[in-house]
């Protein structure tokens, strides 16, 4: 243990290190080379220079890092697509043909579709009523720190804690799992609910509602407060009662944030697989397209060009939503 936080220790202290150096030296670096003293006859053409270079200072490691982490495993991905097991003989569009045809293809993007249905919607919904009912309690910020803490855990975290909540015993037995607890308490049959099919992946969805409500409620609550508190006076004095302002008044006003909540979830869907995986490993037909991509890039000897086959289809599928919901997000940030 102390030898893992001693490593941990220097590799903050040399990262912090290493990147004030890096701002400091290459800043000092382009003064020595291009002097902006007055008095100097290239000291306009000097500054005109170092305005252009000096954001290309800050920007530059981080470009190279998005380069290498993210523009390059896209462009391997879409290459090793088109090649077989090895990721060296070309097969071209084999993998794909394949996909199409694949059962546990079907059934993950069956699955992935079902999460798309539930988790964005519930977890706005349960965002926004949590955020407008905090706004009216005294100790509402209390209330929204314990509906936020889920976002503080881990996605594998979050499993581990609801493995405990689903667990399963024989009957007669002690039941552990808090939901059996409760069922064998009011005289029911305890389940092995991650087993049952088609509903088992409800059961895993309510993980990820868990967790993602409480940033829903964070950012719909910062919306509710920015309305004109003149609409809302305005609905009052007109006879309006609370669920009419509610969904009439103040809703429509935060649309587009809400718009921007769903879709931010949306991708967190489409990207789902630490639960799955901690859960139960896409068994009993819960698995999802991340969990497949790990499965036929990683196991089983692994397969590199059917795995990044499925990993191409989830960038196809995440692509447009993300671009759309950054248009909007600016839509937002404008006033528009």
């Amino acid at each position: 243990m102390i030898h893992q936080l001693v490593i941990a220790a220097i590799t903050i202290v040399f990262g912090i290190g290493a990147a004030a150096f890096y701002f400091y030296g290459s800043n000092w670096l382009l003064d020595t080379m291009l002097p902006v003293r007055s008095g100097r006859p290239d000291a306009a053409r000097n500054t005109r220079l170092t305005g252009l270079i000096r954001p290309w200072l800050f920007l530059g490691p981080a470009i190279l890092a998005l380069g290498l982490y993210l523009v390059y495993p896209v462009f391997a991905s879409v290459w090793l697509s088109f090649h077989g097991r090895d990721g060296k003989e070309f097969v071209g569009f084999s993998n794909y043909i394949w996909l199409f045809n694949d059962a546990g293809f079907r059934e993950s993007i069956f699955n992935n579709f079902l999460w798309l249905l539930v988790v964005p919607a519930a977890s706005t919904f349960l965002g926004l009523v949590a955020a407008a009912l905090t706004d009216r309690i005294k100790w509402g910020n209390f209330a929204k720190s314990l509906i936020f803490m889920p976002m503080a855990i881990s996605f594998v975290g979050a499993s581990v804690i609801w493995k405990f909540v689903y667990d399963y015993r024989a009957a007669g037995q002690d039941q552990i799992g808090i939901l059996n607890a409760i069922v064998t308490y009011f005289g029911g049959t305890p389940e092995a609910w991650i087993t049952l099919p088609f509903w088992n992946n409800f059961f895993l969805m309510v993980i990820l509602v868990w967790i993602q409500t409480g940033f829903a409620m964070v950012i719909l609550s910062a919306a509710l407060r920015g309305i004109p508190e003149e609409t809302i006076e305005a609905a009052v004095l007109d006879g309006a009662n609370g669920l009419q302002i509610f969904f009439r008044i103040m809703v429509p006003q935060i649309w587009g944030t809400i718009a921007v909540v769903w879709t931010t979830i949306t991708i967190t869907v489409l990207k789902v697989f630490d639960i799955v995986l901690a859960m139960t490993n896409g068994q009993w037909n819960t698995n999802v397209l991340a969990n497949l991509m790990f499965d036929w890039m990683f196991r089983g000897g692994g397969d590199f060009g059917r795995g990044a086959t499925i990993a191409i289809v989830i960038m196809i599928l995440v692509f447009p939503i993300m671009v759309w919901n950054i248009r909007n997000a600016r839509r937002e940030m404008e006033g528009r």
